[in-house]
């Protein structure tokens, strides 16, 4: 069989498995939902000698299949040793937001029974667990519109090749809205001064001139930077040598309009150079 490109989507029932797969069809993968992992290596061998052009190829697998859970490592091992990249993405989301999105579309939860929609959720997630922990990048999707997923679905697909330079992420967000689930490094900057109770800048954000001045104008900011650009210097590449595709730098303060933002700003565009593959967003910066 011929070496190829293979994602794995699965994870929490209502956590936007099938709007991945859709963007990943739309980027060129030839993409199966619900495929019985069994039946996986006589899939691939039939599927890369009638569709070679394909960019690679998405499943969808999960608790529908009774017996994924018992055969999907011993699987997902032989394919790898083929030569094949295979890449497993984990989608999950608050219990709150997978009760609200179940009650939105009145879908029925896998594993409802009489202990309710709660008590499913809740199983699936404990059943899960193992195969989470080993999953090459989990996705939280709770805060994650339609088209958001497509979009962060797109650029991976965009983005398979794994001699392609690590994708950073710059987040900010507020500590008292949770901290983001798919962060791999998070700086908490609320022991800088907070604009919030300056009265003219309380209704600003950490975008604005203003704001990002105080901020950076903190005694302890300077060195607290220097300090923390120096560490991302030092790991950035040993991420890239370990073979890490995507880092996520988050960092919080306590509302994640001012603080977070004004820093997450300054390691944004420290770290844009040509070459780099970087983004930023602001998770509360409407909150």
């Amino acid at each position: 069989m011929t070496s190829a490109t293979i994602f794995i989507i699965t994870g929490h029932s209502g956590s936007g498995k099938s709007t991945a797969l859709a963007a990943l069809e739309d980027s060129g993968f030839y993409c199966v939902d619900n495929m019985p992992v069994a039946l996986l290596p006589k899939f691939l061998e039939l599927a890369n000698e009638s569709v070679p052009e394909v960019k690679g190829f998405a499943f969808v697998m999960d608790l529908r299949e009774k017996g994924f859970l018992h055969n999907y490592a011993d699987i997902f091992d032989t394919l790898r040793n083929q030569g094949n990249h295979v890449q497993i993405f984990f989608l999950e989301a608050d219990e709150d937001m997978l009760l609200q999105r179940f009650s939105q579309t009145r879908r029925q939860h896998p594993l409802v029974k009489d202990g309710g929609l709660l008590k499913g959720i809740q199983t699936e997630k404990k059943y899960l667990q193992a195969l989470r922990d080993v999953s090459d990048r989990v996705i939280n999707t709770s805060h994650y519109n339609v088209h958001e997923l497509k979009s962060v679905m797109m650029e991976i697909a965009q983005k398979r090749q794994t001699t392609s330079p690590i994708s950073i992420h710059v987040l900010s967000f507020g500590f008292k809205y949770g901290t983001p689930h798919d962060a791999d490094l998070i700086i908490d900057v609320r022991f800088l001064a907070n604009p919030y109770f300056v009265p003219e800048l309380k209704s600003l954000t950490g975008k604005l001139e203003p704001v990002r001045r105080f901020v950076l104008s903190d005694p302890n900011c300077r060195t607290f930077l220097d300090k923390y650009i120096d560490l991302l210097s030092f790991l950035i590449p040993l991420y890239e040598k370990e073979g890490k595709s995507y880092l996520t730098i988050a960092v919080g303060c306590t509302g994640g309009k001012h603080r977070s933002i004004a820093i997450a700003e300054f390691i944004y565009g420290h770290l844009k150079k040509p070459g780099v593959r970087i983004t930023i967003s602001h998770r509360d910066i409407e909150q």
